[in-house]
């Protein structure tokens, strides 16, 4: 599987087009980011199932606290059905940063993730809810069926050994936020310990790795553009991903205050190469095929995550040319 990670920081108009450029790219699936910060990503994923013919579109990844897992079930199911049956439910603990600016850092969590899939999956089968948990629902239901039903496909993000262990026990697949060959193999680990207790009947599962990817024909180029999503991947690591980078974690505690705090600038000054080499393929075509190649050892699936690059129209297909083959 190869997918890409489009962000809406960019005009609507524009990243409609770029997600139309990725399905003539022979992508499988584009993802939008969902930040309260970027513009509104369901907005845009309504208007990408209408340009697209076949590629599977959704969110990357949506977070169920700043919107009721009902509400988040009832909007995925809107999105397939406008997309004839392409959408699929990207859905994790959310970005620390970003979340604190709402006073929702503190309800990041394993549980909270799995209640609302576990929900939403009831409402696509035409299943009234009620629920008592890490939120609540009394005779909840939708008024209307997606095309696929419960079956749309559920991939969670995560990087932790909790979450990367449920992903692999409950859900369609595990979005691992991580671009480097020790990260996808450690990931593997966690993955084969949940699939150990994975029922039969669940089907497949894909680890993927959802990677920040920075690509042009200039090496030094593509590593500047790398900065900005860098920072907020440090600043998000956990602390075992920093030690196994050999990375300060006062120096990405420090990133995370500045992106809390809005100045991205400072935060993305604050980008060592260490840190682009740990959480990001950024160079040439040449240096991005290896770094993917040896991801694909460990992972199923990729998603080319932001920046992709210097210029976006020609990193999408300068992207998929690149790891064609590998995925």
């Amino acid at each position: 599987m190869l997918g890409i990670e489009l962000t809406p920081e960019h005009d609507l108009h524009r990243l409609v087009d770029l997600g139309v450029r990725a399905e003539e790219a022979g992508y499988d699936a584009v993802y939008s980011t969902c930040h309260y910060n970027n513009r509104d990503p369901w907005a845009f994923l309504s208007q990408l199932a209408t340009a697209t013919e076949s590629v599977r579109i959704g969110p990357g990844v949506a977070n169920p606290y700043e919107t009721h897992p009902v509400t988040l079930a009832s909007r995925v199911a809107t999105v397939d059905e406008l997309s004839e049956g392409r959408a699929v439910f990207g859905l994790g603990p959310g970005d620390p940063s970003t979340l604190a600016n709402l006073g929702l850092a503190d309800e990041r969590g394993l549980r909270s993730v799995l209640e609302a899939f576990k929900t939403a999956q009831k409402l696509w089968a035409g299943e009234r809810v009620d629920h008592d948990g890490t939120f609540d629902a009394s005779e909840a239901g939708l008024n209307y069926e997606p095309p696929q039903g419960a079956d749309i496909p559920i991939h969670v993000g995560g990087e932790g050994p909790h979450m990367c262990r449920m992903a692999a026990k409950h859900a369609d697949g595990l979005l691992y936020n991580g671009s480097h060959p020790k990260d996808l193999e450690w990931a593997r680990e966690q993955v084969d310990d949940g699939l150990a207790d994975r029922p039969d009947h669940r089907g497949g599962f894909d680890l993927i790795a959802y990677a920040a990817v920075s690509i042009d024909e200039d090496e030094d180029a593509a590593r500047e553009a790398a900065r900005p999503p860098v920072a907020f991947i440090t600043a998000g690591a956990a602390p075992p991903v920093l030690k196994r980078h050999g990375i300060d974690p006062d120096a990405a505690s420090e990133i995370g205050e500045r992106v809390s705090a809005g100045e991205f600038s400072a935060a993305f000054d604050l980008v060592t190469p260490a840190m682009v080499d740990a959480f990001c393929m950024a160079g040439s075509p040449a240096t991005v095929r290896e770094r993917a190649a040896a991801v694909a050892d460990h992972a199923d699936g990729l998603v080319v995550g932001s920046p992709l690059g210097p210029d976006l129209e020609s990193a999408v297909d300068l992207a998929a040319e690149t790891v064609d083959g590998l995925f």
